[in-house]
């Protein structure tokens, strides 16, 4: 065999050895490339929106009794207030009761217009009855749209009555940025039975006014400082018994005959009700005892809130925060630090 051929079949028999030494290392990179494993599942960050933000829209925290402002931000930008809107309804009935128009003791049957509404709410028919004291329980509590529209209807006695009146007392307390549609806050929706248009709006600056004006009404923090109440179906409609209010003690519902309770109502003032949240004074009692707070989708979650310690009031108000979470340890945060400056 020629040198030349020797060269070829040694040049051959090493391009195979390559070759079949190849195959492995091929296998072996193969086996080192590692499959991506399925990205972590997030969940999607809360929508913001001129009227939803982080932390929230509009946010203000002063002296209920002055004109001392401890903090401030955006506290004029449009919100929607969603169920804050029942400040307002609450307001025009405790200031019909003061006039002697009805008193809290009086009756109301629910008209038809009480469908025009959805949870939160009591369940009331056409119909069927409860007291004022105990609809403004349930708008305070249970945040009840229902008992709003009942409230509003015999306040006035129309449903748009009542809204021109929300809005002549809004421009009385210089409420400029506040336009209401309807007594309870919920969104406009023309698939559900909403007589309404456009969303309510107002402003923190706005809400402070109205805040400071309830708060002259000793019977406000009566109905805003319940944390749970029991609602009673009775043989005509329903009433409603309170169980604890702020720094006191559960009670116990006593039925007569006939009666039973439907369901527990709950506050939805998170930093009142849950131990968590709430804000302790020096002496261990509870802070925060009202006022009322709201959510709708499109304007996220809100607070008008009031606390009191060795005397002195404060007032925090946060409007249209991306989640409840964020409303409450804002609102905790500013009604601590002003309790605390006020202190001194």
């Amino acid at each position: 065999m020629s040198i030349l051929r020797i060269a070829a079949v040694l040049l051959l028999a090493a391009a195979v050895t390559d070759a079949t030494a190849a195959v492995p290392r091929r296998k072996q990179a193969t086996a080192q490339r590692r499959v991506p494993a399925p990205a972590a599942r997030q969940a999607a960050a809360p929508v913001q929106t001129a009227h939803r933000r982080s932390p929230y829209v509009g946010a203000i925290c002063a002296d209920a009794d002055t004109e001392r402002i401890f903090f401030s931000e955006n506290a004029d930008a449009e919100a929607y207030p969603a169920s804050v809107t029942k400040l307002m309804t609450l307001l025009l009935v405790l200031e019909d009761v003061a006039s002697n128009r009805y008193s809290f003791a009086t009756s109301i049957a629910a008209t038809p217009d009480v469908n025009r509404c959805e949870a939160s709410w009591v369940g009331l028919k056409a119909g069927e009855s409860m007291t004022v004291h105990d609809l403004c329980l349930a708008l305070m509590v249970e945040s009840a749209n229902d008992a709003a529209i009942v409230l509003a209807v015999n306040s006035a006695g129309s449903f748009d009555g009542f809204v021109e009146r929300m809005n002549s007392r809004a421009a009385e307390l210089g409420m400029t940025q506040t336009r209401y549609y309807n007594p309870n806050g919920l969104p406009p929706n023309a698939a559900k039975r909403y007589p309404w248009k456009s969303f309510n709006v107002s402003t923190a600056s706005d809400q402070l006014k109205l805040a400071r004006r309830l708060l002259k009404t000793p019977e406000t923090l009566a109905f805003t400082s319940v944390k749970t109440c029991d609602l009673i179906k009775t043989a005509n409609g329903y009433r409603i018994s309170v169980t604890r209010r702020v720094n006191e003690q559960l009670t116990e519902t006593t039925l007569a005959p006939g009666e039973k309770i439907v369901k527990q109502l709950r506050n939805h003032n998170n930093v009142m009700v849950k131990d968590k949240l709430k804000v302790i004074n020096p002496d261990k009692r509870e802070a925060v005892d009202g006022l009322k707070t709201g959510y709708i989708d499109a304007g996220g979650s809100s607070v008008v809130m009031t606390g009191s310690r060795s005397g002195k009031r404060a007032i925090a108000i946060v409007l249209g925060s991306t989640t409840s979470q964020e409303r409450d340890s804002s609102a905790a945060r500013l009604i601590d630090d002003a309790l605390g400056a006020m202190a001194w």
